[in-house]
């Protein structure tokens, strides 16, 4: 009796620690969005993702001594190297264009389709059975992102918020193939390992289109400011401590709190960059919001 009230004990406690992972997770990834936009103000999208893959992978290196070694297994190089072109490379491409075409709070809005992807990456990758609920709840939420990309107009913070939309669910995708893969492979590898990795692929896969991007001398110190706190803290933060809740639960249960990175986008959006919403745009979150609740009823 004493056994199992101990072994209880500890299951309660690993599960607290794996929420409070996502809640970490969620906070960082929700203000990304805008600190993303402060960062294209002085400089180009390439530049901003390899500045903050940059930064990132000096962290790694550092930290280097205090990360498990892998245990790596013959032909597991073209898992990672799958794993690294999905995320970082696929995905912070899409989305480092797709956040200088739209506004933060449509951006993030869109994450709110990573859970039902999952779904559906776990159905084709790992053969997992896909309900006909799961299937209609994507579907819906697609027919939301359309519309929130059909109801907006230019402005001078989105010139182009249909195409900038539909590369935000690009990234998603991407995001959603990644989470599949790190579930696998982190039965075997550490998860900071692969975060580590992927922050070190990202500073030599966007290396040349940032030597390539115009620099200007005149970046001001907010731009720096949010590079910085993408680098050390959302690109290496924010993907690790999800990782590490991926090793308590499983993928599905910590996909869906990525639902929760939409709420945070908007707030933010709202309070530090003034940006709003019309009334079209939130009844197509709405709509984006059904279909999240349809699927994680399937």
């Amino acid at each position: 009796m004493e056994e199992q009230m101990a072994v209880s004990a500890r299951v309660q406690q690993w599960e607290w620690l794996a929420l409070l992972c996502l809640a970490g997770a969620v906070l960082l990834w929700g203000t990304s969005f805008v600190a993303t936009k402060a960062a294209l103000n002085g400089f180009a999208p390439m530049t901003v993702i390899w500045l903050r893959m940059f930064m990132a992978s000096l962290l790694v290196l550092v930290l280097r001594k205090r990360i498990p070694a892998p245990s790596y297994r013959t032909g597991d190089w073209k898992i990672l190297l799958f794993l690294c072109l999905m995320q970082p490379c696929g995905y912070f491409l899409l989305e480092g264009y797709a956040v200088s075409l739209t506004t933060s709070s449509q951006a993030g809005m869109i994450s709110a389709l990573v859970p039902l992807l999952v779904i559906i990456g776990a159905w084709v990758i790992l053969k997992e059975p896909l309900s006909i609920m799961g299937g209609v709840g994507l579907a819906v939420s697609i027919m939301g992102v359309v519309w929130l990309s059909l109801g907006s107009s230019p402005n001078e913070n989105a010139p182009n918020p249909a195409l900038g939309n539909l590369l935000e669910v690009g990234a998603m995708v991407c995001a959603a193939v990644y989470i599949v893969v790190m579930k696998r492979l982190s039965t075997r590898y550490s998860t900071w390992w692969l975060t580590g990795m992927q922050c070190v692929a990202g500073a030599i896969f966007f290396l040349p289109g940032a030597w390539m991007s115009d620099f200007s001398s005149a970046v001001p110190a907010s731009a720096w400011l949010a590079v910085g706190y993408l680098g050390l803290f959302v690109t290496l933060g924010a993907f690790g401590l999800y990782n590490m809740a991926m090793t308590m639960m499983s993928a599905g249960r910590a996909a869906m709190s990525i639902n929760l990175v939409s709420p945070v986008a908007l707030l933010a959006g709202w309070v530090m960059l003034g940006e709003t919403l019309t009334a079209h745009q939130l009844a197509a979150c709405g709509v984006v919001g059904v279909g999240v609740c349809l699927g994680r009823k399937g």
